[in-house]
């Protein structure tokens, strides 16, 4: 309720804040390099990597200094990973839904999902935000098999230099709504880990734009990640 009540006295300065945004953040490719691959010795561990501009590693050059890439890495000292990545820059909850339905089958036994900030900009509703996360943990289970879905949250969007006063601070509110909710549900749900990622508020875990994960950060949150897999899911 009150969101609803900011967003209606602020909409005339947080639209024309957004637009300014669009209009003069740097805009930073996806990381290049193969989005699949093979790496490591032991147990077999097969992965899928699936979101948005960070999951697709905007803010780095290469995909080995992505998410993707530096957790194959941290996990292939334990096991034999085989990675994929599914994600598009600017895409939400709904459009990733959409794009992993379309997606030839093949077995998983974990996914690591970093989707939210464009449903944040988009204002999902929270009924919304929490079915479409709901149908990517159905179809990630029945149609890829996976065996453990783990949500990273989304990352703390009141730190983003390029989003100027109030305009931060909404959508920082907003993130934490939407990761209150993705908590609950996690905890309600079987083979579902909310991953509550702690990168820190320094500006240099920021790349150039201000808004995307610098290589810093994508090594931190991998470790992050990797660590979880390696003691919840598979021991």
């Amino acid at each position: 309720m009150l969101d609803t009540l900011l967003l209606i006295t602020l909409a005339p300065i947080l639209v024309w804040q957004g637009r300014r945004v669009r209009q003069h953040t740097l805009r930073l490719p996806e990381a290049a390099g193969q989005r699949h691959g093979h790496l490591g010795q032991g147990r077999q561990l097969r992965v899928l990597v699936l979101g948005d501009s960070s999951a697709a590693g905007v803010g780095v050059s290469s995909q080995d200094n992505a998410l993707a890439g530096q957790l194959a890495e941290q996990l292939s000292g334990q096991y034999q990973v085989t990675w994929q990545l599914l994600a598009e820059t600017g895409i939400t909850s709904a459009q990733l839904l959409r794009q992993l339905q379309d997606t030839a089958a093949q077995d998983y036994d974990c996914a690591v999902l970093a989707i939210g900030v464009n449903d944040v900009t988009a204002c999902t509703a929270d009924s919304l935000w929490l079915a479409q996360l709901q149908s990517l943990h159905e179809t990630l289970c029945a149609t890829f098999n996976v065996q453990h879905i783990f949500i990273s949250a989304i990352p703390p969007m009141q730190h983003f230099t390029a989003l100027p006063w109030p305009l931060s601070g909404y959508l920082g509110r907003r993130a934490r709504r939407l990761n209150r909710l993705t908590a609950e549900l996690a905890e309600q749900s079987s083979g579902l880990t909310f991953m509550p990622i702690d990168l820190g508020v320094d500006p240099q875990m920021l790349a150039a734009d201000g808004f995307h994960p610098s290589q810093a950060a994508y090594k931190l949150w991998a470790e992050q990640v990797a660590a979880l897999i390696k003691g919840t899911a598979f021991k």
